[in-house]
């Protein structure tokens, strides 16, 4: 069983949303969904083997792409397409070779199918990742590809203001995460993901940006923790804990964005500290086996 986790850019209509996710569950189990209204971005936890789950995620992207516009898109998350990353993911490492062939397959087919442009990103592209393709947005992207800068992997050429592109990778489980800062600005959240993130010289395996959300009035560091190995998510926290101190604020709520794999909560108990806004209900191997069941 292999596990995707498509990214939409639709995080406000709770119609489209439903029917998108219905969508996606055509021949795969849902297991989570979360939407957020200030990122307008949805993320979808799907689980099948390897072909069903092909199946359903051309089935939920071609229902998203006639459902969202990115002309009229003004979330804060970053994006390129309305359909903008859909990871495939293997649970064990026995299947990292089914999850890039999945994702090869996904692209091809959304290309073929659905014409849009696909780029391929991570250990199935050229060692890319999203923020590579979507650093500019779409119009830098379109300028890219047009001054032949970048080549599209499936699909055709031109970028579609409405529709945009589509970047589909492989990769191991990660853990999506966001901190709600009190007492804080955005540029205490930008200064915070900095000096946490693996590119600015922090922690390994550590994506960060830091956001005003406008729609929830909060401040938060939005993050991705690629490497739970060298990163463990309860360490990633202490660590925007004693940075927020550093600069007067102080780390107010967490936000876990889809599930997380068992053994976080373990390492967190283990060390004996709380990850707020994680708790057993978001445990991918329980939601796992309740689908199997």
């Amino acid at each position: 069983m292999l596990e995707a986790v498509p990214n939409v850019s639709e995080g406000r209509d709770a119609s489209a949303i439903r029917e998108i996710g219905d969508a996606f569950a055509s021949c795969a189990a849902l297991l989570d969904v979360h939407a957020d209204m200030d990122h307008h971005r949805s993320v979808f936890t799907l689980a099948a083997d390897a072909d069903p789950l092909v199946d359903s995620l051309v089935a939920g992207i071609a229902r998203a792409l006639e459902l969202v516009d990115l002309r009229v898109h003004d979330g804060v998350h970053p994006r390129v397409g309305a359909v903008d990353v859909v990871p495939l993911v293997h649970l064990v490492p026995a299947d990292v070779e089914r999850a890039r062939a999945a994702a090869r397959a996904v692209a091809e087919r959304v290309g073929a199918e659905l014409g849009v442009p696909v780029f391929l990103y991570g250990t199935v592209g050229g060692g890319n990742r999203p923020a590579f393709f979507r650093s500019g947005g779409l119009l830098e992207l379109g300028r890219r590809v047009e001054a032949g800068e970048l080549r599209v992997d499936a699909g055709p050429s031109r970028l579609d203001p409405r529709s945009g592109a589509l970047l589909v990778g492989a990769r191991s489980p990660l853990v999506a995460y966001n901190v709600v800062l009190g007492a804080a600005d955005a540029a205490v959240a930008r200064s915070i993901a900095a000096s946490i993130r693996e590119s600015g010289g922090g922690m390994p395996g550590v994506q960060a940006i830091g956001l005003e959300l406008p729609r929830s009035g909060r401040i938060q560091v939005s993050m991705n923790v690629l490497d739970l190995e060298r990163a463990p998510l309860h360490e990633v926290v202490e660590r925007v804990r004693q940075e927020a101190a550093r600069h007067g604020a102080r780390l107010v709520d967490g936000e876990l964005v889809g599930l997380v794999p068992e053994r976080v909560l373990a390492d967190a108990a283990a060390a004996g500290v709380a990850v707020p806004g994680v708790d057993e209900s978001r445990v991918l191997e329980r939601a796992l086996r309740s689908a199997l069941l």
